[in-house]
């Protein structure tokens, strides 16, 4: 008997409209209607008695950016496959005790498996992972598990040739976890197989090197299962590029196992290379990681799997446009604090551009970002720009404490609000006793001595004739912090003549951050532009979460984001996704090309920048798991079919190649030789925030070409 498991619909198919204008310009993304054949909770699962295991040690257990695609992804993986689909992972209390909710399955397979490992010792807990679609969730205790640990490490090495040392701690626990992962798919497999009619089908993805274990066993047992295995970056990769190597231009003359073993870390090359060569489907998250695990792992990946977002937590209904003005207030009032006495600037046309991230200096780019903030600031003077441009760079680091500075800033800034407060409430009883008076108040009449004097001392507390800092913490050894030496390198110390002004905050944003008082996607709604030049990024979520909020950024040819971004839109720069090449041009090309990006972004009025706006957010359909989730589903059924050659899986074309077209209206970046003016829109999609703007617009179509 033959199943049919993927439909020649293709995912991405366009509709009918979508060759109106209005759509030919700006065109949703088709795949969530044609996935929804799909999203019926597991029935179909259940009735071909197809099972999913998804293991990954960062299940219920916050660590890095796993847990954030694991977590984002269950939503619509439990609408299609419903309680088919449960997760693997290692039992964190800490996590556990706020993320899952404990409670023993019903009698079936799954309880049978969990009875039967308990039975022999183990500590395992079952219940549901609170996050969207509430997925099952089997969390394994490897401290129960500690006792087999020489037995473990011998018979994996007897099957597979790989030791492990005793001094790596996390590789111990990576065996204990992957052993007993296998051995729980092993129960599972053998009680799903007790009387039933339909053989059981299991499909069994594992992320990264930690879960390649569980893998590599229950491939060595010789397991009926379909296995699939997904990097999100290769192992040596990410310590090549840590050593200030040309990674990539030299992909192809590194001696890997020479490498691995100079950093140690030869043994878990090898268990995330077994795991890679084992399994029948092997996946990235992004085309320049599948070129890199060609070339370090061996092995092409059979699929690119690209990571989403879960849109509906970022979406703002309509709203986006008014949450920015809302957030970037909020920054105006912590900028007010951080430049007393220099608040030179006007803060209407102030652009704030930011980049995030973990500490990583070269891989993240704040290198490039840097050396280019520098030549924007040569550039704005240059040009005589009235506007001013402040960097932010949110990069965790260790600190003694706020600095003073920045503190008595705030202060200050607060000091003065109030001040300002009494005395505006002053002035209006004023005004009001004398107009029930039946006269108009002179001016001398309403701002009294008393006030003047309560003004006067706040304006001497404000001034100072220190610089603002480009830091807020006291940054442990500073001397030899790259950020900040760089900052002094490129001379970017906040002087009241420069353009570009810098801010380097050591640690990430929250609600009760005494500075800001933002979370993080508060502050990035509030921003004009998210700056991420990265070396080394296999995918990346920071951009990607500008996007879906609605804000441009810059991102790289090596990034997975920039690649897929570019893959996917035909003028990516007219959506705000400024793409800069540093792959195939030399560094200081790199940082030129994103110093005139930067610059061309200054240049946009506000009008122009609202309808980047615009155009970003409608992007976020593309980073929808309901659009990305088709690829884990074809990398599921293409493992299924290696195992179970009579399932036939239907030939997909199309999966890959949605473009979003160029729209039809002039892009909103300046040049010398065409007006700067968009061209209105012949819908309502590109409203701007007033009727006078929109207006505006309608009354400039004749100095705008058209492409």
């Amino acid at each position: 008997m033959s199943y049919v498991l993927y439909s020649r619909t293709n995912p991405f198919k366009m509709s009918a409209r979508s060759t109106t204008p209005i759509t030919r310009r700006f065109y949703k993304v088709e795949s969530t209607n044609d996935l929804m054949g799909f999203l019926d909770r597991g029935e179909s699962a259940e009735a071909g008695n197809i099972w999913t295991f998804e293991c990954a040690w960062e299940v219920a257990n916050k660590v890095g950016g796993i847990y954030t695609v694991i977590r984002s992804k269950t939503g619509i993986s439990v609408e299609e496959l419903g309680n088919q689909y449960v997760l693997l992972g290692p039992y964190k209390e800490q996590f556990a005790r706020t993320e899952v909710e404990d409670f023993e399955f019903p009698p079936g397979p799954l309880s049978d498996a969990v009875s039967k490992l308990r039975d022999t010792g183990f500590r395992i807990h079952t219940g549901s992972w609170l996050v969207d679609g509430n997925p099952l969730v089997i969390l394994f205790d490897i401290g129960s598990a500690s006792y087999n640990m020489n037995k473990y490490k011998q018979e994996l090495f007897d099957k597979s040739g790989i030791g492990i040392p005793d001094s790596d701690m996390e590789s111990n626990d990576c065996v204990l976890f992957g052993f007993m992962v296998a051995q729980f798919i092993a129960e599972f497999y053998h009680f799903t197989n007790k009387e039933v009619e339909i053989p059981p089908k299991i499909v069994c993805h594992f992320h990264e090197w930690l879960s390649g274990i569980g893998l590599v066993m229950t491939r060595l047992w010789g397991i009926k299962v379909s296995t699939v295995f997904t990097t999100h970056a290769t192992l040596l990769g990410r310590y090549l590029c840590a050593g200030s190597i040309d990674f990539y231009n030299n992909l192809d003359k590194f001696d890997i196992d020479a490498e691995a073993g100079k950093r140690q870390i030869y043994h878990r090359y090898c268990i995330e290379r077994a795991a890679t060569h084992l399994a029948h489907i092997f996946t990235t998250v992004s085309e320049i990681t599948g070129i890199e695990a060609e070339h370090l792992l061996k092995r092409k990946p059979d699929i690119i799997t690209p990571n989403g977002l879960n849109v509906k937590k970022f979406s703002a209904l309509h709203e986006f446009q008014n949450l920015h003005a809302v957030s970037k207030e909020k920054i105006h009032d912590f900028v007010r604090g951080h430049f007393y006495g220099h608040h030179d600037f006007d803060l209407d046309k102030t652009l704030y551009f930011f980049i995030a991230g973990r500490y990583e200096f070269g891989n993240k780019g704040a290198d490039v970002f840097i050396e280019s903030l520098a030549r924007l600031n040569y550039m704005m003077k240059e040009s005589g720009s009235d506007k001013t441009v402040i960097a932010f760079l949110i990069f965790p680091t260790r600190t003694n404490n706020y600095n003073v500075e920045s503190l008595r800033g705030q202060a200050i800034s607060k000091s003065l609000r109030d001040t300002v407060h009494v005395v505006q409430q002053d002035i209006g009883k004023r005004m009001y006793e004398a107009c029930l008076s039946g006269k108009l108040p002179e001016s001398d009449e309403l701002l009294s001595k008393d006030d003047i004097v309560r003004l006067k001392r706040c304006l001497f507390a404000s001034q100072r004739s220190s610089l603002p800092p480009i830091t807020t913490h006291n940054v442990v050894d500073d001397h030899v912090d790259p950020v900040l030496n760089n900052l002094r390198r490129c001379q970017l110390f906040n002087n009241r003549s420069d353009r570009v002004k810098v801010i380097f905050h050591p640690e990430f944003l929250s609600s009760s951050n005494p500075l800001f008082g933002l979370d993080y996607d508060d502050f990035v709604r509030g921003c004009h532009l998210g700056v991420f030049p990265s070396y080394y990024e296999p995918w990346g979520y920071t951009p990607a979460e500008c996007t879906v909020m609605g804000i441009p950024s810059v991102t790289t040819n090596l990034s997975g984001f920039g690649c897929f971004m570019a893959d996917h839109i035909a003028d990516p720069t007219s959506y705000g996704i400024y793409i800069v090449d540093r792959r195939f041009v030399a560094l200081d090309d790199s940082i030129s090309q994103l110093a005139t990006y930067m610059h061309d972004f200054v240049r946009l009025n506000r009008r122009q920048r609202i309808i980047q706006r615009n155009r970003t957010e409608r992007l976020s359909d593309l980073l929808d798991w309901r659009s990305l989730a088709v690829y884990y589903r074809r990398a599921r059924l293409l493992a299924l079919h290696e195992v179970f050659p009579e399932l036939t899986v239907e030939d997909e074309n199309g999966v890959r190649h949605i473009k979003y077209p160029r729209p039809i209206s002039e892009p909103p970046s300046p040049t010398s030789s065409r007006a700067t003016t968009p061209a209105p829109s012949d819908s309502e999609e590109d409203e701007v925030d007033d009727e006078k703007e929109l207006e505006e617009l309608g009354h400039k179509i004749d100095k705008v070409v058209l492409f």
